[in-house]
C-alpha cells in the first residue's frame, strides 16, 4: 500500500473521495479537509446505509493508511475494546520464577506487567506508531455502546493515548485519524461530541445518488438507474420502519442488473423488494395499491 499525503485544500479532498468512487457532497468533503488538518476526529451521525463507514475505508485506501475498526455493541468493554492481559502467559512466568526459587516480587510484578504480556486490542493498536503513517481508526456505531465505554474515550479522543494502571500511560507520537459513526439509535454525550468535528451525513439527493448508482454498478442500464433512483427517493417519502439507504439502493441495482432486468415492472419489484426493504412490515406495506402508486411515481419520468 502506497503513502499519500493528506490533501491539501478542499477540492482536492473531493477530488480523493470521487477517485476511489465515493461521490460526497462539498460540505463532508470540508469537514474531512479539516478533520485531517486540525487531527481532530470526525464524528459521523445519519441514518444507516447513507456512506460513513466507507468514509473511512476510503480514507485508509486513499492515503495508505492500516485501517483498524473498532465494531460497537451493547456490552463493549476495555479488554475487547483497549486492552487486557495475557493472564495464561502471565501465570506460566510466576509459576516458573517460583519453581526457580526466584523470590524477587517487585521484580517479577515488573515482568509479568511488561508490554511482553499486553494483549493490543483496537483502540490501543490505533496508538502505535506506523511507518507508513497514522491509521485510520474507524469506531462504528458508537450509539450501540454503552454510555460508560463512551466516557471511557474520552480520554482516547482529547489526547490520544491510554493510561494502564499496572503499566502506565501510552500516548501516540502521531494522532490517528479517527472516524466515529452513529446511526443516533441513542443520543451521545456532549462531551464527546466537543472534541470531534460534527457532521449529519443525509440521503442523497435524485442526482448525486443516481451518479453513485452509476459508480458503483458497471453495467446498469440509463434507464434502469434512472428508474431505481427514481423509484427509491419516492419509497424515503413514505412512512416506512426503515427507509433504504445508499447501501441498499446499490443491492438493490445489483440484483436487477443480475436479473438482465431493463426496467421495473410491478413483478421485478416484488421480487426483489427484499434486496431493498429490510424488515417484513415495510415490504408487506409495499404491495398493492402503494406499490403501483410508487412504481408510477419512479417510471412516468423515463
Amino acid at each position: 500500500m502506497s503513502v499519500t499525503a493528506p490533501p491539501a485544500s478542499v477540492d482536492a479532498t473531493l477530488a480523493m473521495l470521487t477517485s476511489r468512487g465515493y461521490l460526497a457532497e462539498r460540505a463532508l468533503a470540508t469537514v474531512v479537509f479539516l478533520a485531517l488538518r486540525m487531527n481532530r476526529p470526525l464524528f459521523l451521525e445519519g441514518e444507516a446505509g447513507v456512506g460513513k463507514t466507507e468514509i473511512a475505508k476510503v480514507l485508509s485506501a486513499a492515503l495508505g493508511r492500516r485501517l483498524i475498526r473498532l465494531q460497537c455493541y451493547e456490552g463493549l468493554d476495555v479488554s475487547s475494546a483497549v486492552y487486557e492481559w495475557n493472564s495464561s502467559a502471565q501465570m506460566i512466568a510466576i509459576r516458573l520464577a517460583e519453581a526457580a526459587g526466584d523470590t524477587d516480587r517487585a521484580q517479577l510484578s515488573s515482568d509479568i506487567f511488561s508490554e511482553h504480556y499486553l494483549i493490543k486490542r483496537p483502540l490501543l493498536q490505533a496508538l502505535e506508531p506506523d511507518m507508513a503513517g497514522a491509521p485510520v481508526l474507524l469506531i462504528d456505531e458508537l450509539d450501540r455502546a454503552d454510555e460508560a465505554f463512551e466516557a471511557y474515550l474520552l480520554e482516547v479522543l482529547s489526547d490520544y493515548q491510554v493510561t494502564i494502571p499496572e503499566f502506565g500511560t501510552i500516548k501516540a507520537p502521531q494522532p490517528p485519524i479517527v472516524i466515529v459513526t452513529s446511526n443516533r439509535t441513542r443520543e451521545i454525550h456532549d462531551a464527546l461530541k466537543r472534541r470531534c468535528l460534527y457532521h449529519w451525513v443525509d440521503y442523497p439527493n435524485a442526482q448525486r445518488e443516481l451518479a453513485i448508482v452509476k459508480s458503483r454498478v458497471p453495467g446498469i442500464s440509463a434507464k434502469l438507474s434512472q428508474q431505481v433512483v427514481n423509484f427509491v427517493q419516492a419509497l424515503r417519502a413514505q412512512d416506512f420502519y426503515k427507509s433504504p439507504g445508499v447501501a441498499e439502493t446499490l443491492d438493490w441495482a445489483t440484483a436487477l442488473t443480475e436479473l438482465d432486468a431493463r426496467a421495473l415492472t410491478a413483478e421485478v419489484v416484488g421480487d426483489t423488494l427484499g434486496a431493498l426493504l429490510k424488515y417484513q412490515d415495510d415490504i408487506t406495506r409495499m404491495q398493492g395499491d402503494t406499490l403501483q402508486k410508487v412504481l408510477k411515481e419512479a417510471t412516468e419520468e423515463t
